[in-house]
């Protein structure tokens, strides 16, 4: 079940296009469901998590390299899920509301959405390093997307390449770590590396595996001094901002450090790495708030404060796992519940506020404080959630906020009380800094609230009247609201079914066995500590607001000094410098220069894998004689290959190439290889074809004299790479260190994939991957060429025009009556052979590839004998549907073994008895081989229509 959870969302995005059959509908009541059931089916899994039992399967992918599709749920994992599936559910309604169903680009926009939210999922239930990292990636890269949803604003662009640069740089240095945790582990699970995490400390690789995955968490979590993406990327929709910048992107970070405390935990430099760095986010993300005069900018700042307090939180709830299994450890776990708790408050109250921002700006036009004011009345429901949400993040009763934030004063005098690390009376700096940092949020939010409502309305600076919202964009932010009021009230409903399961994950081992963790929130505890300083934070805040006005801080420009972003911006203009006078140096311009490149490094890299390698041998002893057929044939193809240069014509030359394939066709019937002799041969014919379709529009050969000089580097590289390709060729054949890979496949052909052909076997079972992956690669290259010769046409031009237009005699057809009427039938006969040498391939000579190339020169033949309209008018397909058909059922049929459990790319075979044909074996395989079939006819005559059409055949 957790894979389809994970799956769904991309299914989901796969099919939006088809909603443009819909346009009465709004995209997003269509995708509206998605997120609301998968909410509701965590919501299930919530009592048995509870009660300890966790939740995984797995999928076998890659499991020579260690790499499985295991997915885990428990209780982390399930409070990130049902943020990640209940705030999308909240923002697909808002944005229903938010963006127009006319909206350019809407569909574009909820395909994005979704597959952040499968990447999301992927991110918090994979318990495989390697899939967590490529659901990681996955998430900048539709981050990426959705960020430049407006793509024609300048800012906008910037804004979503600064996010994923800062965001795949750090992605790249968590990579790097997880495989570092592979050396010291032998494993990527993260379950199985959290049971031998006791005895990684003292490994050399320890260190910098934790420096580079903080790396990584830092900087999807915007914490300083990476932080300077987030500001950037409130361009984004503001649906995308409550979303990413709220509940799930920036919490990406979060998640990974809590995930991995159990093996990090205990080490004095992750405790002040990741308290001190959550600390110096906090305080400068408030302390830079309170000068932003955009309301998006407020609460982009806020939120990096936010993320810093939970962070600082997650490093002190470290200092538990100093005493594993003793009573004090009880004492500090306290600070990881209260980041739990501060994870969901956040997602409440800074969803909400983002959804109210995004309300001021759609009923005002503008989101700029200068220009608000006055809206209280105007706009009093929202008024009221901008109040709860503005104060909740204050931490100010009755809200939840104020819990949460209790709860982090409380972490914050405890840490005092640690000093296992000797650091004295150095601990209090933690309280005194979050004192200071709540003052900085408490004005912050006081800013929000009160210089957005209150005051007077200034009109003339409002490009229309402000009026309340409609109840559609009211309803998302008014359900968070109302949980910060829940919450509050009722925190046992998250505190025993949630807080408490997540804990027991990030502290495993703390305990003992029999222990488990009772987290007991409450309004009142008395006249405590926290209390007073809440009173202070208060006090103080109520000032510095007052303050705030007579400093008109808002009305300050940019100071001019150095900032981050400057050294970002001026980082990336050294770079492009650096490498436009880099490229500049090699990039002469001058083929021969980039041949010198090419053959220089061809002979250093393998003459010294040569000499440098023990054991090779070039000898010659075992080498079988040569018959006379052989010499024959070898003199005629070394012949032709000698005429190419000296030939006169492109004709000529274009027969003495295919006079040097049809050899090589020979030497295999010679070496009794059929199947490479059909593919030979065919190849060779097509290309043949396809030469003559493209020299045609060419001009004629023209030969001038030139007396060329001698050049030494010329007959250097020229001596050195044919000696080194002749050494190569020789200690291939004298010296190999490995057993040859052909006696396994000659035993196991029939045995493990039911085929006697062991050539079609290797294509489509042992090696099917790179056959997989070889049509890809000429689907892409058949595509590229269609278009490089649509782009060549002017607009409105068919294909017909430009060919009729450059040469009337260009057409492709004989006029040849006897090669007409001689076509006809062979043309027929050579359809027959193909699909005989298709379903024969399996175990005789053929196969998909060899028949797909038969079928390919029937219909150029046919081409050739009648002209390309013949063709097109007797086979009325579009070729490039029947490549991606082809590839589609390919990926299918490979895919397909997942639910057997089985290996991507396995395949089963088996005997059955049918009417007529009796005992048949059939086999998966030659529905793969269909795929590579149809791929590979509509590759090759998606090019030669191109290139040799005479009329636009696909408008």
């Amino acid at each position: 079940m957790l894979h389809l959870v994970i799956l769904l969302p991309f299914l989901f995005a796969a099919f939006i296009p088809l909603t443009k059959y819909l346009p009465r509908f709004h995209v997003g009541w269509t995708v509206l469901p998605l997120p609301a059931a998968l909410f509701l089916y965590f919501l299930t899994r919530i009592p048995s998590i509870q009660a300890g039992s966790n939740l995984m399967t797995s999928v076998s992918w890659m499991p020579s390299l260690g790499v499985d599709i295991t997915l885990y749920l428990d209780g982390l994992s399930l409070l990130f899920v049902l943020l990640i599936t209940g705030m999308g559910a909240l923002v697909v309604l808002y944005s229903i509301y938010y963006l127009s169903k006319h909206s350019e680009g809407i569909r574009q926009f909820y395909m994005y959405l979704l597959m952040f939210m499968g990447a999301m999922l992927g991110v918090v239930l994979s318990d495989n390093l390697m899939v967590l990292y490529g659901f990681w990636e996955l998430t900048s890269i539709s981050s990426f997307l959705l960020i430049a949803f407006w793509h024609r604003r300048e800012r906008s662009r910037y804004g979503a390449m600064k996010s994923m640069l800062i965001t795949v740089f750090g992605g790249l240095a968590m990579f790097a770590g997880f495989n570092l945790l592979y050396v010291m582990t032998g494993t990527y699970s993260i379950r199985e590396i959290v049971a031998v995490a006791g005895s990684l400390p003292g490994h050399s690789m320890f260190i910098p595996a934790m420096l580079l995955i903080l790396l990584g968490a830092f900087t999807k979590s915007a914490q300083f001094p990476f932080h300077i993406w987030l500001p950037d990327a409130m361009e984004a929709p503001t649906p995308v901002s409550a979303y990413l910048h709220s509940a799930t992107m920036v919490k990406a970070g979060i998640y990974l450090v809590a995930r991995l405390t159990p093996v990090f935990a205990g080490q004095s430099g992750w405790f002040w790495l990741v308290s001190l760095t959550g600390m110096v986010t906090l305080i400068y993300g408030a302390f830079k708030a309170i000068k932003q005069s955009d309301l998006k900018g407020l609460l982009a700042y806020s939120t990096i404060s936010q993320l810093g307090l939970i962070m600082s939180l997650l490093g002190l709830g470290s200092a538990a796992s100093f005493f594993a299994g003793k009573e004090e450890a009880v004492f500090y776990t306290m600070a990881t519940a209260a980041a739990l708790f501060h994870l969901l408050n956040h997602a409440v109250f800074k969803g909400s506020l983002f959804m109210v921002v995004g309300i001021i700006d759609h009923e005002t036009g503008t989101r700029d404080l200068r220009k608000l004011g006055g809206l209280m009345s105007l706009m009093p429901i929202t008024f009221s959630v901008a109040l709860i949400g503005a104060f909740s993040m204050a931490g100010l009763p009755p809200f939840s906020g104020f819990l949460s934030k209790e709860m982090f004063f409380t972490a914050m005098l405890n840490i005092r009380e640690f000093d296992i690390l000797n650091t004295g009376s150095w601990m209090g700096i933690f309280p005194v800094a979050a004192w200071l940092a709540s003052v900085f949020t408490f004005v912050y939010s006081m800013i929000l609230v009160f210089k957005t409502f209150g005051g007077k309305l200034q009109k003339a600076k409002l490009d229309k009247m402000p009026h309340e919202a409609p109840l559609g964009l009211l309803l998302s932010p008014v359900m968070l609201v109302s949980l910060a009021v829940v919450f509050a009230f009722f925190p046992e409903l998250v505190s025993n079914s949630l807080i408490e399961p997540a804990m027991a994950s990030i502290h495993n081992g703390v305990l003992a066995p029999e222990d488990t963790f009772e987290v007991s929130i409450h309004f009142w505890h008395g006249w405590t500590p926290e209390i007073f300083m809440t009173i202070g934070v208060i006090a103080a805040g109520v000032l510095l607001y007052r303050s705030y006005s007579r400093l008109r801080v808002l009305d300050r420009g940019p100071s001019g000094r150095k900032t981050l972003n400057h050294l970002y911006d001026g980082s990336l203009q050294l770079l492009e410098r650096g490498s436009k006078r880099l490229t500049n140096a090699y990039m002469t311009g001058s083929n021969r220069h980039y041949l010198l490149y090419i053959f220089s490094f061809f002979i250093i890299a393998l003459l010294a894998a040569l000499i440098g390698q023990p054991g090779i041998s070039f000898g010659m002893e075992h080498y079988a004689p040569l018959s006379i057929y052989e010499t024959a044939v070898i003199a005629v193809m070394l012949l032709a290959a000698f005429a190419v240069p000296f030939a006169k014509s492109r004709v000529s030359a274009i027969l003495f190439t295919g006079c040097v394939g049809y050899m090589v066709t020979l030497l295999f019937v010679i070496f009794r290889a059929p199947d490479l002799a059909l593919t030979q041969m065919m190849i060779e014919t097509v290309s043949v074809i396809l030469f003559l379709l493209c020299f045609r529009y060419l001009p004629k050969l023209k030969k001038d004299k030139e007396r060329l000089r001698f050049k030494l580097p010329n007959l250097i590289i020229a001596l050195g790479v044919g000696i080194t390709t002749t050494l190569i060729a020789l200690a291939a054949m004298g010296s190999s260190p490995f057993e040859p890979i052909s006696e396994y496949f000659l035993k196991e052909s029939y045995k493990s994939a039911g085929g006697k052909n062991v050539v079609n076997v290797i294509l489509v079972d042992f090696r099917g991957f790179d056959t997989l992956f070889e049509i890809m690669v000429l689907g892409i290259a058949s595509m590229a060429i269609y278009g490089l010769i649509h782009l060549r046409m002017e607009p409105g031009q068919t294909e017909a025009g430009k060919v009729r237009s450059g040469n009337s005699a260009s057409r492709l057809q004989s006029n040849d009556v006897i090669l007409q009427t001689m076509s006809k039938g062979i043309v027929l006969i050579i359809l027959t052979f193909s699909l005989y040498l298709f379903f024969a391939g399996h175990n005789h000579p053929g196969g998909g590839f060899i028949g797909a190339l038969m079928t390919s020169a029937a219909l150029v033949l046919m081409a050739v004998a009648f002209g390309m309209d013949t063709v097109r008018k007797v086979i009325p397909v579009n070729y490039r549907l029947i490549t991606g058909t082809g590839l589609l059922i390919a990926i299918v049929t490979a895919s397909g073994s997942f639910i057997f459990n089985a290996p991507f790319l396995s395949h089963a075979f088996g005997h059955f008895q049918l009417p007529i044909l009796g005992d048949t074996e059939l086999a998966t395989a030659v529905l793969f081989d269909l795929g590579v079939y149809l791929a590979v006819v509509g590759v090759t005559m998606n090019i030669i229509l191109s290139i040799g059409g005479d009329k636009q055949w696909n408008s």
